[in-house]
């Protein structure tokens, strides 16, 4: 499982709090690409008849980088966070 900055970016719109079948479907109903559906197909599973609640991204990829975690002045030329 291999998460970029672009592939979690496409779960910023998902259903949190949901369990790992709900993303996975979530996903395939978005038109989300087919390594982010992977990605969540290799998330752990536990046992049988218990379901994981995911909270937020951060509880997939806890070193995903959130828009207010750069620390920048905006007024600087070239950046843009939406090229990140």
């Amino acid at each position: 499982m291999i998460w970029t900055v672009e592939l979690a970016a496409a779960l910023d719109d998902a259903p949190f709090p949901a369990t790992r079948e709900e993303l996975i479907e979530w996903a395939e109903r978005n038109g989300l690409s087919q390594q982010v559906i992977s990605n969540l197909e290799e998330l752990d599973e536990i046992e049988e008849g218990e379901d994981m609640i995911y909270e937020g991204i951060e509880d997939i990829w806890p070193d995903y980088i959130r828009k207010e975690d750069f620390f920048h002045n905006e007024e600087d030329e070239g950046f843009d966070y939406d090229d990140v």
